[in-house]
């Protein structure tokens, strides 16, 4: 044992790579479909590391992975940010402000009547709001106050200790309002609701993880009759006699010859037409009344399959059905949406969003046209440019040490965390206007936030632990009593301020209080719950807001505090 913790003390980065193999092996742990997930589990991984242990960490390290993850939350969110307030969006925004806001006031009450240092105060909102990045904030913060070395110390441990005890009974209040309490008090079914409001947005439900053989999109030929309506129209004529079809001519054959087409080319009686729309529109509606005919040469038409980065603002707000019917993605097929990494459902009422990635099935040409007039194409990359991401951190990190802001005697800046947060932003923004700026795929931001944010609470942990125990004897029980209203007031109160206020509609306010809670566990539940993945919806136009108060609340609580 002797060994061990003289390693550790030489190698403290071993110590951090332990408590972060530790702490997701604890926090993917499942009890009753609850779990602590990584960061928490690293957080006491690195509280127990560094109890047993004396593990010194450096506040560099800290620093440089923190840094790291508040970039990569700039850079997701940017491109929707100030879209979010389009639209519906402005809904699910206002929540994502107003939730935080009550939080921040209600910490600040609670840790004054209980009269907590800046460093449990501040840990205790961080695991309360389940918004561990607040930890960082609140740690730079501290850092920056006119403190002796032990008090400084002392401090920054008991940000870890508040947010491990504050943690837990913080996320099952998220996840028990949005399933339990919530859908009682707002007197729903969420199974059954869940079907109307697929409904109204025109989704059709499929089993989660069930793929169906067929395919959704084909293109088939069919002969022409003398009798058939289309005989004798154009083509752009002949499309729109099946109202809402979506079906187009591609190609004809006359005579044995392959002709290519325009909207203007006109159909003959013989003709033999390549006609591509959905599966069950080919089959129910033209099957029927038309004669098939397997023709390789006139169906060799190439397919492409593009995603695109949704990047013109005026496509914005604007519903798929609304978009269906322009021109510019004629013969265009959309297969996927995703925002922010979440799979948003498809419905004739569902709306894009600046920042939206869509899956486009079609012909090549169509493909190309639609993408061009949507945004970009997004080809895939493994390639970071970390000549905008270096310069961005240096930059955003720079402009947060100069800024300042004097409050009472003393001069505070905004510090090097929101620094980085802001250039990430500004990054994420440009972004969605030039797809090709700064681009860092997707499983790179992911790794920036998971590794990021873990490997410093787990550095963290480590400083906490040997500070736990006095600090749990000092002020345990009010903490945890402290945490819990901290939780369920801005819960409770975002129910009443979503519906009766904001009027959202109940399944879409739950999804949207768990982005305003930045707990994605949550919005799992709730789509377990109801069956139905349309809480989405709510969730990504809260989270993108909520994120940028939470993390700045650390920062405000121990200002507040000091």
């Amino acid at each position: 044992m002797q060994w061990f913790a003289s390693t550790l003390s030489r190698y403290p980065e071993l110590a951090v790579y332990l408590a972060l193999g530790i702490g997701y092996w604890i926090g993917a742990i499942r009890v009753r479909g609850f779990t602590l997930g990584g960061v928490t589990g690293s957080l006491l991984a690195g509280m127990l590391l560094g109890w047993l242990f004396a593990v010194p960490v450096a506040a560099t390290a800290k620093s440089l992975v923190f840094l790291l993850f508040l970039f990569g939350i700039g850079y997701e969110v940017g491109p929707r940010f100030l879209g979010a307030m389009k639209g519906d969006g402005w809904r699910f925004a206002a929540l994502g402000v107003f939730m935080p806001v009550v939080g921040l006031i209600v910490a600040i009450v609670v840790a004054k009547t209980l009269r907590l240092d800046p460093g449990l105060a501040a840990g205790m909102m961080s695991g309360a709001l389940t918004e561990s990045p607040a930890m960082g904030t609140a740690s730079e913060a501290i850092q920056a106050l006119p403190l002796d070395a032990a008090t400084r110390e002392r401090y920054l441990a008991h940000i870890g200790v508040g947010d491990a005890l504050c943690y837990v009974s913080g996320a099952l209040g998220v996840i028990l309002t949005c399933t339990v309490f919530g859908p009682k008090l707002l007197r729903v079914d969420l199974a059954a609701h869940a079907l109307q409001v697929e409904q109204r947005y025109g989704i059709k439900r499929q089993r989660h993880g069930v793929v169906p053989a067929w395919q959704p999109f084909e293109t088939r030929a069919y002969r022409i009759a003398a009798a058939a309506p289309i005989a004798g129209l154009s083509v752009a004529a002949a499309e729109r006699v099946i109202v809402g079809a979506r079906l187009f001519v591609h190609r004809i054959r006359r005579d044995g010859a392959l002709l290519e087409i325009d909207g203007d080319s006109v159909i003959h009686a013989g003709d033999v037409v390549a006609v591509g729309g959905r599966r069950d529109v080919l089959v129910d509606v033209i099957g029927e009344r038309g004669e098939e005919v397997d023709d390789a040469a006139l169906l060799d038409i190439p397919m492409a399959s593009h995603e695109v980065f949704v990047g013109k603002s005026h496509w914005a707000g604007r519903t798929l059905e609304d978009i269906a019917a322009r021109d510019e993605v004629r013969a265009v097929f959309l297969r996927r949406i995703r925002r922010g990494g979440q799979d948003i459902p498809i419905g004739t009422r569902t709306t894009i969003e600046r920042g939206d990635v869509l899956t486009l099935v079609g012909p090549e040409p169509a493909v190309l046209r639609a993408a061009g007039v949507l945004g970009e194409i997004v080809h895939a990359s493994d390639a970071t440019d970390f000549v905008v991401v270096g310069f961005a951190i240096f930059l955003g990190a720079l402009f947060g040490i100069v800024a300042s802001v004097p409050i009472g005697g003393i001069t505070v800046t905004i510090g090097t965390s929101i620094g980085a947060l802001l250039a990430g932003l500004v990054v994420g923004h440009i972004r969605g206007r030039r797809p090709l700026f700064g681009r860092v795929p997707d499983a790179a931001v992911k790794l920036m936030q998971s590794f990021g944010l873990a490997a410093f609470v787990a550095m963290v942990g480590l400083g906490a632990g040997p500070h736990f125990m006095d600090a749990l004897r000092q002020s345990g029980v009010g903490l945890f009593f402290g945490g819990l209203l901290v939780t369920m007031t801005p819960l409770l109160l975002g129910l009443w301020f979503g519906r009766k206020v904001l009027k959202i509609d109940p399944l879409l306010l739950l999804g949207a209080i768990s982005g305003a809670q930045t707990f994605t566990a949550a919005l799992a539940a709730v789509q377990e719950k109801s069956g139905s993945p349309v809480a989405v919806i709510g969730y990504t136009g809260a989270v993108a807001v909520a994120h940028l108060f939470l993390t700045t609340w650390g920062t405000v609580m121990v200002m507040v505090m000091a």
